[in-house]
C-alpha cells in the first residue's frame, strides 16, 4: 500500500509544481507538462512488454529492483541541475511503474484466501487513492514552503521504507505457482471486453476532466478559490468510491464495473446537460469523482478473474490500456476543445464512457454457455497447473 501510494504520488506530483520547477529548471511550463504526460505514455507503451521479460522472476526479487529503480530516480531527479535529467529520472520512474502495477496485484492477493481477494485489490486502491487526496497536496505544499526537490526526494525515503519490508518479508516463490498467478476463471471473451471498456472509460473521462478547471470556471462560474475547494471534493469522493467498492467487490465483483462505468457516465453527462447550475455541477463532479477510481480497480479486479492466462500479463494489459486511454482522452479533448466549447469535451466523454458501458453489457450477453459436465477442469489442464 505504501508502495502504491508512493508511485501513484510521483506520477502526478509534478501537477503541482509545474511554476515551480519552471522557474528553477528556466524551461517552459508545457516542457515541465511533458514529465506528466511523457509519463503516461511511457507506462501504457512499457507495461506488457516488461511484465513479459521479468514473467518467470519471483515477485520479491522484482518488486525490491522496481523499488530501487523509484529510489535511485527520486534521489536523481531531486539532485537535477537541468530538465533533461529531471525527464531521463522520470522516464525511469515511469518504467518501474509499467511493471509494478503488473506484479504488485498477484503478489499481494496471493497472500490471502480467494474470498478476500476484492478487499486486497481494494485496500491497494485506496492506497493508490491516498496519493491525489494526500500526496500530492502535501507535496505540493512542501514544495511551495521550501524547493520542489524536497518533496521529490521525500518520494525516494517513501520508496525506501517500501523496499525493505518488500525484501525482507515478501515469500520468495516462483510467480507460477503463487495462489493467484492465474485467473480464477479464465474467459478470453470477459477478459478482452474489459480489456476495452477500461481503455474506453479512461478516454472518456480524460477528454472530459483534463478540462474540468476551465469548464467550472467558465461554464459553472466558480471562483478560482472555490475550483480549489472542489478539487479536494472530488479527491474525497475518490477516495469514498474506492473504499465502499473494495468493502462490495468479493460479493458482487461483475455488477461493481459496470456500476462504476455507468456512474462515471451520468456525472459526465450530468455535467454536460446541467452544469451551469453550480449545485448540480457540484453533484455530478462528485459523482465522477466517486467512479474514476473504482472504474479502474474493478477492472483490475476484473484481470485476476478472467485472464486466459497469466495474471501479471493481464494487469500489465489493462494497465496499458488504461495508459493509452489517458493520453488518448486528453488529446481528443484537445481537439474538441479547438473546434467547440469545454461543454463538448464533457458530452464527448460521456459519449464515449457510454459506448464503455455497451462493451460491458454486450460481453455480459455474449458470454458462452457453460460446456457439458466433466469439462470443469480444462482451463487447469491448459494452464498446466
Amino acid at each position: 500500500m505504501l508502495a502504491a501510494f508512493t508511485f501513484n504520488t510521483a506520477e502526478n506530483l509534478p501537477i503541482g509544481l509545474l511554476e515551480l520547477i519552471s522557474e528553477s529548471l528556466r524551461t517552459s511550463v508545457p516542457a515541465v507538462g511533458l514529465l506528466v504526460t511523457g509519463y503516461g505514455v511511457t507506462v501504457a507503451v512499457a507495461s506488457v512488454p516488461l511484465a513479459h521479460v521479468t514473467r518467470n522472476m519471483p515477485r520479491r526479487y522484482v518488486l525490491s529492483g522496481l523499488l530501487a529503480a523509484l529510489v535511485v530516480s527520486s534521489v536523481v531527479a531531486s539532485l537535477a541541475p537541468s530538465y533533461w535529467l529531471l525527464l531521463v529520472a522520470r522516464l525511469l520512474t515511469a518504467l518501474a511503474q509499467a511493471l509494478f502495477w503488473a506484479v504488485m496485484g498477484p503478489a499481494a492477493v496471493g497472500l490471502f484466501a480467494s474470498e478476500v481477494r476484492g478487499r486486497v485489490v481494494g485496500a491497494l486502491s485506496v492506497a493508490g487513492s491516498l496519493a491525489l487526496v494526500l500526496g500530492v497536496p502535501v507535496g505540493t505544499w512542501l514544495g511551495q514552503w521550501t524547493d520542489w526537490p524536497v518533496p521529490v526526494g521525500m518520494l525516494g525515503v517513501l520508496g525506501l521504507v517500501s523496499l525493505v519490508t518488500v525484501a525482507v518479508l515478501l515469500p520468495t516463490s516462483r510467480p507460477e505457482e503463487e495462489p493467484a498467478a492465474y485467473g480464477s476463471s479464465p474467459d478470453a471473451r470477459r477478459f478482452k471486453s474489459v480489456l476495452a471498456a477500461g481503455a474506453l472509460s479512461a478516454t472518456g473521462a480524460f477528454a472530459g476532466f483534463t478540462y474540468i478547471v476551465k469548464f467550472l470556471r467558465d461554464v459553472s462560474g466558480f471562483a478560482p478559490s472555490t475550483v480549489s475547494v472542489l478539487f479536494v471534493a472530488f479527491g474525497v469522493a475518490c477516495l469514498a468510491g474506492v473504499s465502499i467498492t473494495g468493502a462490495l467487490l468479493d460479493r458482487f465483483p461483475h455488477a461493481a464495473v459496470i456500476s462504476a462505468v455507468a456512474t462515471q457516465a451520468v456525472g459526465m453527462l450530468g455535467l454536460y446537460a446541467a452544469g451551469t447550475d453550480p449545485v448540480a455541477a457540484v453533484v455530478c463532479l462528485v459523482l465522477m469523482g466517486g467512479a474514476l477510481g473504482p472504474v479502474f480497480m474493478t477492472t483490475q479486479n476484473e484481470m485476476l478473474y478472467s485472464a486466459p492466462g497469466r495474471t501479471d500479463i493481464a494487469l500489465a494489459a489493462n494497465s496499458g490500456a488504461y495508459n493509452a486511454g489517458i493520453a488518448a482522452g486528453a488529446a481528443l479533448g484537445g481537439l474538441v476543445l479547438s473546434v467547440g466549447d469545454v461543454r463538448g469535451t464533457f458530452l464527448t466523454g460521456g459519449l464515449l464512457t457510454v459506448g464503455s458501458c455497451a462493451v460491458l453489457l454486450g460481453g455480459r450477453l455474449l458470454r458462452p454457455r457453460p460446456g457439458p459436465p466433466g469439462c470443469e477442469g480444462q482451463n487447469d489442464s491448459r494452464r498446466g497447473v
